[in-house]
C-alpha cells in the first residue's frame, strides 16, 4: 500500500521536475523575448506556475518523507488503524458502510475513503470488532458499531499470497 503511494508520488515528482527545469524556463524565455515584463500575461503565468509547481514538490517530498517514516509494525493488527478497512453500522439506520482508513491529505481520495484526521477516521482509530465509535456531528451524534475490520496487516498477507 505504501510502495504504490510512494511510487505514484515519485511520478508525479518526476513530471513537476522536468516541467519545472526544462518546460518553465523555455516558456519564461520566451516571454522575457516578447519584451515588456510588466504586462506581459505569459511571463506572469509562467511565474505563477513555477511558483505552484515548487509549492507542491515540497508538499510531495514533504509526503514522501512522512511515509517513508511509517512503521506498520507499530500498526495494531485488531484494531482500526491507518490502511484499515472497516465495515461499520449506524445505530439508529442499522445502515451498514464501509471506509478505509488512508494517509493525511491523501490527495486522491477514492470513494469510502477517508483520512485518518478526519472527524470519521479519529473516531474510528483504535477500535475493535464489537466495540462502537462515536461520531459527533454538528447536528448529531452517531454511533457507530464496528462490524468487520480488515487491517493492513491483513490486506498485506492478502497480497504476498
Amino acid at each position: 500500500m505504501f510502495q504504490e503511494l510512494i511510487a505514484q508520488m515519485a511520478r508525479e515528482v518526476e513530471k513537476l521536475q522536468f516541467e519545472l527545469n526544462v518546460t518553465l524556463p523555455n516558456e519564461i524565455r520566451k516571454a522575457v523575448e516578447l519584451g515588456d515584463l510588466k504586462e506581459n500575461s505569459e511571463y506572469k503565468a509562467a511565474l505563477e506556475r513555477q511558483q505552484f509547481v515548487q509549492a507542491r514538490l515540497g508538499q510531495l517530498t514533504q509526503r514522501v518523507t512522512k511515509l517513508a517514516n511509517i512503521d506498520i509494525t507499530q500498526i495494531p493488527g485488531d484494531r482500526v488503524g491507518l490502511g484499515s478497512k472497516v465495515v461499520v453500522e449506524d445505530a439508529q439506520s442499522k445502515s451498514r458502510e464501509t471506509y478505509e482508513l488512508v494517509f493525511g491529505d491523501a490527495g486522491e481520495l477514492h470513494d469510502g475513503h477517508v483520512t485518518m484526521g478526519s472527524p470519521i477516521g479519529r473516531a474510528l482509530q483504535g477500535k475493535a470488532v464489537g466495540e462502537e465509535a462515536i461520531l459527533k456531528l454538528p447536528t448529531r451524534i452517531r454511533k457507530l458499531q464496528i462490524v468487520e475490520l480488515h487491517t493492513i496487516h491483513d490486506r498485506n498477507a492478502e497480497e504476498v499470497v
